[in-house]
């Protein structure tokens, strides 16, 4: 992250820090933004999802309407209980308070946002690989340590587009200023080439791309 350390010491962090101010006048969820993305490549067979890492339950709600069945999965508390008070209304969706790599599965969707990096990469995509029904996909949001040149192209466009992304999402000037995340957060450790070698070993011809926003997506049909 050599280019955000920099960036924080220019000109003494007085353009972070405007830019900083100006992101949380107009604040935009960078996981919920990918939402749509999973939502435009679900599989063909649509019996069973999980969504690992549920949060406040968003994704469940979305892929509801999708699945005959759709299970959540949380290590935090607090949140599994967000999540269920929001789908309480929905009939097909369950929150589990256990390991979700130990869940029965198959499933015909599994999903990560903004988590593989609180795990074990490469014991997270097995189990994922495991989990999987044949022609079930694999579909992850996340974040990576900026380290080759493409890596910190992608980041200074996503820094200098989210307050333009923020602004267009919510136009309005948010009172409350900046706030703590509500969910637990955790800076990645690796860079996107150590994790395209670990999903390419993993999940051979699985497709990873960086966007805006800080982030990287990882598809994969299991065959």
């Amino acid at each position: 992250m050599a280019l955000r350390g920099w960036a924080r010491t220019f000109a003494n962090g007085t353009v972070v820090a405007k830019l900083e101010a100006l992101n949380a006048r107009h604040p935009w969820s960078h996981n919920d933004h990918f939402h749509s993305w999973i939502l435009a490549n679900l599989p063909e067979r649509r019996h069973s999802a999980l969504d690992v890492g549920c949060g406040r339950g968003e994704l469940l709600a979305s892929l509801a309407p999708h699945f005959a069945t759709v299970q959540g999965a949380d290590a935090d508390a607090s949140m599994r209980e967000l999540a269920a008070q929001r789908c309480s209304g929905l009939a097909n969706v369950t929150v589990q308070a256990g390991e979700w790599a130990r869940t029965s599965g198959p499933f015909d969707l599994v999903t990560m946002i903004a988590v593989l990096h609180h795990l074990d990469v490469a014991n997270a995509l097995r189990d994922v690989r495991r989990l999987l029904a044949p022609n079930g996909k694999f579909l992850a949001v996340d974040l990576a340590v900026p380290s080759s040149l493409r890596d910190h192209a992608w980041d200074l466009a996503s820094a200098v587009t989210n307050p333009i992304i923020g602004y267009v999402k919510h136009p309005w000037p948010n009172p409350a200023g900046k706030q703590p995340p509500p969910f637990p957060v955790r800076d990645p450790t690796q860079t996107f080439d150590e994790l395209r070698d670990i999903v390419d070993d993993v999940m051979p011809g699985a497709e990873m791309r960086h966007h805006l926003g800080f982030r990287h997506t990882i598809a994969w049909t299991k065959r």
